[in-house]
Protein backbone atom coordinates (compact mmCIF):
# COMPACT_ATOMS: atom_id res chain seq x y z
CA UNK A 1 0.00 0.00 0.00
CA UNK A 2 1.13 3.90 -0.72
CA UNK A 3 0.44 6.42 1.44
CA UNK A 4 -2.28 7.46 -0.37
CA UNK A 5 -3.98 4.28 -0.17
CA UNK A 6 -3.58 3.92 3.47
CA UNK A 7 -6.11 6.76 3.94
CA UNK A 8 -8.99 4.59 2.77
CA UNK A 9 -10.18 1.26 4.48
CA UNK A 10 -8.53 -1.83 2.73
CA UNK A 11 -9.96 -4.84 2.13
CA UNK A 12 -7.87 -7.93 2.54
CA UNK A 13 -8.69 -11.13 0.57
CA UNK A 14 -7.08 -14.53 1.56
CA UNK A 15 -6.49 -17.21 -1.06
CA UNK A 16 -3.99 -19.98 -2.07
CA UNK A 17 -5.27 -19.64 -5.80
CA UNK A 18 -3.14 -16.78 -7.30
CA UNK A 19 -6.46 -16.67 -10.22
CA UNK A 20 -8.61 -16.18 -7.59
CA UNK A 21 -6.54 -13.46 -5.80
CA UNK A 22 -5.89 -11.52 -9.31
CA UNK A 23 -9.71 -11.99 -10.29
CA UNK A 24 -10.80 -10.78 -6.80
CA UNK A 25 -8.52 -7.53 -6.99
CA UNK A 26 -9.63 -6.63 -10.35
CA UNK A 27 -13.42 -7.04 -9.85
CA UNK A 28 -12.84 -5.21 -6.49
CA UNK A 29 -10.02 -2.83 -6.74
CA UNK A 30 -12.52 -0.01 -7.65
CA UNK A 31 -14.12 0.11 -4.36
CA UNK A 32 -11.44 0.23 -1.81
CA UNK A 33 -7.78 -0.61 -2.03
CA UNK A 34 -6.95 -4.83 -1.56
CA UNK A 35 -4.77 -6.37 -0.08
CA UNK A 36 -3.64 -9.97 -0.57
CA UNK A 37 -2.15 -12.98 1.39
CA UNK A 38 -1.81 -16.97 -0.43
CA UNK A 39 -1.54 -18.58 2.96
CA UNK A 40 -3.30 -18.22 6.46
CA UNK A 41 -0.36 -17.60 7.79
CA UNK A 42 0.47 -14.77 5.32
CA UNK A 43 -3.31 -13.26 5.98
CA UNK A 44 -2.37 -13.36 10.18
CA UNK A 45 1.30 -11.44 9.44
CA UNK A 46 -0.68 -9.41 7.21
CA UNK A 47 -3.61 -8.32 9.87
CA UNK A 48 -1.06 -7.26 12.40
CA UNK A 49 0.75 -5.11 10.20
CA UNK A 50 -1.92 -3.56 8.56
CA UNK A 51 -5.00 -4.18 11.19
CA UNK A 52 -5.45 -0.28 11.35
CA UNK A 53 -6.05 0.20 7.98
CA UNK A 54 -7.73 -2.56 6.74
CA UNK A 55 -11.71 -2.48 7.48
CA UNK A 56 -12.96 -6.07 6.11
CA UNK A 57 -10.98 -9.24 6.21
CA UNK A 58 -12.38 -11.85 2.84
CA UNK A 59 -10.70 -15.30 3.33
CA UNK A 60 -11.37 -18.53 1.50
CA UNK A 61 -12.13 -21.53 3.43
CA UNK A 62 -9.65 -24.71 2.33
CA UNK A 63 -6.36 -23.80 2.14
CA UNK A 64 -3.46 -25.94 2.98
CA UNK A 65 -1.94 -25.81 6.54
CA UNK A 66 -4.71 -24.12 8.19
CA UNK A 67 -8.62 -22.96 7.01
CA UNK A 68 -10.05 -20.00 6.60
CA UNK A 69 -12.07 -19.84 9.64
CA UNK A 70 -9.26 -19.92 11.66
CA UNK A 71 -7.99 -16.88 10.29
CA UNK A 72 -11.40 -15.12 11.47
CA UNK A 73 -11.18 -16.41 14.73
CA UNK A 74 -7.56 -15.10 14.84
CA UNK A 75 -9.25 -11.85 13.85
CA UNK A 76 -11.93 -11.89 15.77
CA UNK A 77 -9.87 -12.17 18.64
CA UNK A 78 -6.91 -9.74 17.90
CA UNK A 79 -8.69 -7.55 15.84
CA UNK A 80 -12.57 -7.29 16.37
CA UNK A 81 -13.41 -3.87 14.47
CA UNK A 82 -12.78 -6.01 11.29
CA UNK A 83 -15.90 -7.27 9.47
CA UNK A 84 -15.16 -10.64 8.93
CA UNK A 85 -16.35 -12.88 5.19
CA UNK A 86 -15.85 -16.74 4.45
CA UNK A 87 -16.20 -17.66 1.00
CA UNK A 88 -15.85 -20.86 -0.14
CA UNK A 89 -16.39 -23.27 -3.70
CA UNK A 90 -17.57 -26.47 -1.05
CA UNK A 91 -20.36 -26.86 1.34
CA UNK A 92 -18.67 -27.15 4.59
CA UNK A 93 -21.70 -26.07 6.44
CA UNK A 94 -19.92 -27.80 9.72
CA UNK A 95 -17.25 -25.01 9.79
CA UNK A 96 -19.36 -22.22 8.55
CA UNK A 97 -21.95 -22.63 10.91
CA UNK A 98 -19.98 -22.62 13.56
CA UNK A 99 -18.00 -19.57 12.63
CA UNK A 100 -21.16 -17.78 12.43
CA UNK A 101 -22.82 -19.03 15.94
CA UNK A 102 -19.60 -17.94 17.50
CA UNK A 103 -19.62 -14.55 16.03
CA UNK A 104 -16.34 -14.81 13.83
CA UNK A 105 -18.45 -14.14 10.41
CA UNK A 106 -20.40 -11.77 9.37
CA UNK A 107 -21.32 -13.00 5.84
CA UNK A 108 -20.49 -16.53 3.85
CA UNK A 109 -20.41 -16.14 0.25
CA UNK A 110 -20.63 -19.08 -1.97
CA UNK A 111 -18.11 -19.36 -5.02
CA UNK A 112 -18.18 -19.30 -8.12
CA UNK A 113 -18.91 -15.33 -7.21
CA UNK A 114 -21.57 -13.17 -8.98
CA UNK A 115 -19.50 -10.25 -9.81
CA UNK A 116 -22.24 -7.64 -8.86
CA UNK A 117 -23.90 -9.48 -5.81
CA UNK A 118 -20.47 -9.87 -4.36
CA UNK A 119 -19.66 -6.12 -4.82
CA UNK A 120 -22.59 -5.75 -2.98
CA UNK A 121 -21.75 -7.21 -0.26
CA UNK A 122 -18.35 -5.55 0.08
CA UNK A 123 -19.96 -2.42 -0.21
CA UNK A 124 -22.11 -3.44 2.67
CA UNK A 125 -19.39 -4.48 4.88
CA UNK A 126 -17.06 -1.48 4.29
CA UNK A 127 -20.21 -0.04 5.38
CA UNK A 128 -20.69 -1.78 8.23
CA UNK A 129 -16.91 -1.04 8.88
CA UNK A 130 -17.17 2.50 8.63
CA UNK A 131 -20.84 2.66 11.17
CA UNK A 132 -18.83 -0.07 13.75
CA UNK A 133 -15.94 2.59 13.70
CA UNK A 134 -17.93 6.21 14.32
CA UNK A 135 -19.64 3.79 17.13
CA UNK A 136 -16.30 2.61 18.90
CA UNK A 137 -15.00 6.58 18.62
CA UNK A 138 -18.45 7.79 20.09
CA UNK A 139 -18.42 5.01 22.89
CA UNK A 140 -14.62 5.89 23.51
CA UNK A 141 -15.80 9.53 24.19
CA UNK A 142 -18.48 8.51 26.14
CA UNK A 143 -16.21 6.22 28.53
CA UNK A 144 -13.62 9.11 28.90
CA UNK A 145 -16.29 11.23 30.24
CA UNK A 146 -17.05 8.05 32.81
CA UNK A 147 -13.65 7.59 33.50
CA UNK A 148 -13.01 11.23 34.31
CA UNK A 149 -16.61 11.20 36.03
CA UNK A 150 -15.05 8.20 38.54
CA UNK A 151 -11.98 10.40 39.05
CA UNK A 152 -14.14 13.49 40.11
CA UNK A 153 -16.58 11.40 42.05
CA UNK A 154 -13.12 9.48 44.01
CA UNK A 155 -12.05 13.41 45.20
CA UNK A 156 -15.29 14.11 46.08
CA UNK A 157 -15.57 10.97 48.38
CA UNK A 158 -11.86 12.03 50.13
CA UNK A 159 -13.41 15.30 51.24
CA UNK A 160 -16.82 14.17 52.12
CA UNK A 161 -14.75 11.24 54.41
CA UNK A 162 -12.13 13.87 55.47
CA UNK A 163 -14.56 16.15 56.46
CA UNK A 164 -16.59 13.88 58.74
CA UNK A 165 -13.36 12.99 60.47
CA UNK A 166 -12.18 16.31 61.60
CA UNK A 167 -15.31 18.71 61.00
CA UNK A 168 -15.67 20.70 57.47
CA UNK A 169 -14.58 24.25 59.34
CA UNK A 170 -11.38 22.33 60.50
CA UNK A 171 -7.61 22.16 57.83
CA UNK A 172 -8.42 19.13 55.69
CA UNK A 173 -5.24 17.75 54.09
CA UNK A 174 -7.35 16.95 50.61
CA UNK A 175 -4.79 19.54 49.05
CA UNK A 176 -1.85 18.28 50.33
CA UNK A 177 -3.20 15.15 49.32
CA UNK A 178 -3.98 15.88 45.46
CA UNK A 179 -0.92 17.77 45.29
CA UNK A 180 1.31 14.95 46.28
CA UNK A 181 -1.18 12.64 43.65
CA UNK A 182 -0.27 15.38 41.18
CA UNK A 183 2.74 15.42 41.91
CA UNK A 184 3.33 11.50 40.86
CA UNK A 185 0.59 11.87 37.97
CA UNK A 186 -2.44 9.81 38.54
CA UNK A 187 -4.31 8.38 35.39
CA UNK A 188 -8.05 8.29 35.53
CA UNK A 189 -9.44 4.52 36.14
CA UNK A 190 -10.90 2.54 33.58
CA UNK A 191 -13.53 0.46 34.14
CA UNK A 192 -13.83 -3.03 32.48
CA UNK A 193 -17.22 -1.98 30.59
CA UNK A 194 -17.71 -6.11 29.34
CA UNK A 195 -17.79 -7.55 33.11
CA UNK A 196 -19.55 -4.56 34.04
CA UNK A 197 -22.49 -1.81 33.54
CA UNK A 198 -22.69 1.38 34.56
CA UNK A 199 -24.92 0.50 37.83
CA UNK A 200 -22.57 -2.13 38.78
CA UNK A 201 -19.79 0.53 38.35
CA UNK A 202 -21.55 2.50 40.67
CA UNK A 203 -22.37 0.32 42.83
CA UNK A 204 -18.92 -1.03 43.36
CA UNK A 205 -17.73 2.30 43.74
CA UNK A 206 -19.65 2.60 46.94
CA UNK A 207 -18.73 -0.77 48.99
CA UNK A 208 -14.71 0.15 47.87
CA UNK A 209 -15.75 3.98 49.18
CA UNK A 210 -16.82 2.83 52.40
CA UNK A 211 -14.45 -0.14 53.05
CA UNK A 212 -11.62 2.91 52.64
CA UNK A 213 -13.56 5.20 54.65
CA UNK A 214 -13.60 3.01 57.68
CA UNK A 215 -10.09 2.26 57.26
CA UNK A 216 -9.06 5.99 57.38
CA UNK A 217 -11.47 6.26 60.04
CA UNK A 218 -9.63 3.52 61.92
CA UNK A 219 -6.58 4.51 61.28
CA UNK A 220 -7.01 7.83 62.26
CA UNK A 221 -8.81 7.07 65.40
CA UNK A 222 -5.61 4.95 66.46
CA UNK A 223 -3.25 7.32 65.70
CA UNK A 224 -5.48 10.33 67.58
CA UNK A 225 -5.20 7.74 70.86
CA UNK A 226 -1.64 6.61 70.75
CA UNK A 227 -0.20 10.39 69.70
CA UNK A 228 -2.36 13.07 71.02
CA UNK A 229 0.23 15.34 72.15
CA UNK A 230 3.31 14.28 69.90
CA UNK A 231 5.22 16.96 68.18
CA UNK A 232 4.42 16.79 63.93
CA UNK A 233 7.81 15.28 62.92
CA UNK A 234 6.10 12.16 64.85
CA UNK A 235 4.62 11.89 61.31
CA UNK A 236 7.35 10.65 59.68
CA UNK A 237 8.66 7.96 61.86
CA UNK A 238 4.80 6.56 61.73
CA UNK A 239 5.43 6.74 58.08
CA UNK A 240 8.65 5.05 57.93
CA UNK A 241 7.01 2.32 60.47
CA UNK A 242 4.31 1.70 57.63
CA UNK A 243 6.05 2.22 54.68
CA UNK A 244 9.26 0.12 55.80
CA UNK A 245 12.24 0.44 52.99
CA UNK A 246 9.63 2.14 50.92
CA UNK A 247 10.31 5.25 52.40
CA UNK A 248 13.54 6.37 53.87
CA UNK A 249 14.45 9.17 56.12
CA UNK A 250 16.15 12.56 54.84
CA UNK A 251 17.24 14.66 57.98
CA UNK A 252 15.37 15.67 60.91
CA UNK A 253 12.62 16.97 59.26
CA UNK A 254 12.32 15.10 55.27
CA UNK A 255 12.18 11.60 53.28
CA UNK A 256 11.66 9.95 49.99
CA UNK A 257 8.72 7.99 49.17
CA UNK A 258 10.66 5.15 46.76
CA UNK A 259 7.36 4.06 45.08
CA UNK A 260 5.30 7.38 44.26
CA UNK A 261 2.45 4.92 42.78
CA UNK A 262 1.44 4.13 46.20
CA UNK A 263 0.23 7.96 46.94
CA UNK A 264 -2.08 7.68 44.35
CA UNK A 265 -4.09 4.08 44.92
CA UNK A 266 -7.41 5.17 45.99
CA UNK A 267 -7.83 7.95 42.66
CA UNK A 268 -6.27 5.20 40.25
CA UNK A 269 -6.86 1.86 40.94
CA UNK A 270 -9.34 -0.31 39.63
CA UNK A 271 -13.16 -0.23 40.63
CA UNK A 272 -12.50 -4.45 41.54
CA UNK A 273 -9.24 -3.83 43.68
CA UNK A 274 -9.71 -2.78 47.38
CA UNK A 275 -7.54 -0.44 48.53
CA UNK A 276 -4.60 -0.97 50.93
CA UNK A 277 -4.24 -0.39 54.55
CA UNK A 278 -0.92 1.18 53.66
CA UNK A 279 -2.66 3.82 51.27
CA UNK A 280 -5.35 4.45 54.17
CA UNK A 281 -2.95 5.21 56.67
CA UNK A 282 -1.61 7.62 54.22
CA UNK A 283 -4.50 9.87 54.06
CA UNK A 284 -4.88 9.20 58.15
CA UNK A 285 -1.49 10.84 58.67
CA UNK A 286 -1.92 13.98 56.55
CA UNK A 287 -5.62 14.20 58.34
CA UNK A 288 -3.67 13.89 62.08
CA UNK A 289 -0.91 16.91 60.49
CA UNK A 290 -3.76 18.85 59.14
CA UNK A 291 -5.27 18.82 62.79
CA UNK A 292 -2.50 20.74 64.29
CA UNK A 293 -2.04 22.89 61.14
CA UNK A 294 0.87 20.90 59.05
CA UNK A 295 0.89 19.21 55.80
CA UNK A 296 3.29 17.05 54.08
CA UNK A 297 4.85 18.88 50.49
CA UNK A 298 6.05 16.07 47.82
CA UNK A 299 8.81 17.44 45.18
CA UNK A 300 10.23 15.36 43.30
CA UNK A 301 13.78 13.95 43.62
CA UNK A 302 16.87 11.78 41.91
CA UNK A 303 15.80 8.76 44.21
CA UNK A 304 11.94 9.43 44.63
CA UNK A 305 9.53 11.67 45.69
CA UNK A 306 10.97 14.07 48.82
CA UNK A 307 8.30 15.29 51.31
CA UNK A 308 8.94 17.96 54.03
CA UNK A 309 6.80 19.28 56.54
CA UNK A 310 4.84 22.58 55.97
CA UNK A 311 2.60 24.88 57.28
CA UNK A 312 -0.78 23.76 56.32
CA UNK A 313 -3.19 26.06 53.76
CA UNK A 314 -6.28 27.52 54.38
CA UNK A 315 -9.69 25.62 54.62
CA UNK A 316 -10.29 24.54 50.83
CA UNK A 317 -13.59 26.42 49.11
CA UNK A 318 -15.92 24.71 46.77
CA UNK A 319 -14.32 26.71 43.72
CA UNK A 320 -10.64 25.71 44.66
CA UNK A 321 -11.44 21.87 45.05
CA UNK A 322 -13.68 21.98 41.67
CA UNK A 323 -10.11 23.83 39.92
CA UNK A 324 -8.53 20.33 41.73
CA UNK A 325 -11.04 18.18 40.24
CA UNK A 326 -10.50 19.86 36.42
CA UNK A 327 -6.41 19.57 37.09
CA UNK A 328 -7.00 15.41 36.99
Amino acid sequence: MTDTTRLAPAILYVDDEPNALKYFQRAIGGLAPVLIAASVEEGRRMLDLHASDIAVLVSDQRMPGAHGNELLSYAWDSHPHIVRILTTAYSELEHTVEAVNLGRIQRYIQKPWEISALRMELKQALELARLRKEHHGLLREKLLVRQKQLLANRIGGMYTLCASLAGPEQLLPVEAYLAAAMTVGVAAPEPDWLLMDYADLISSEAFRGAAFGAAVREHFMRVERDYPDYAVEQALEMLAETFGDDLKRVGAGGAIFADGRQLTEFLESPTQAPVSSRHAFWLACLLWLAKRGWALQLTRADAGLQCRLTQAELPLTPSQLAAWVEQF
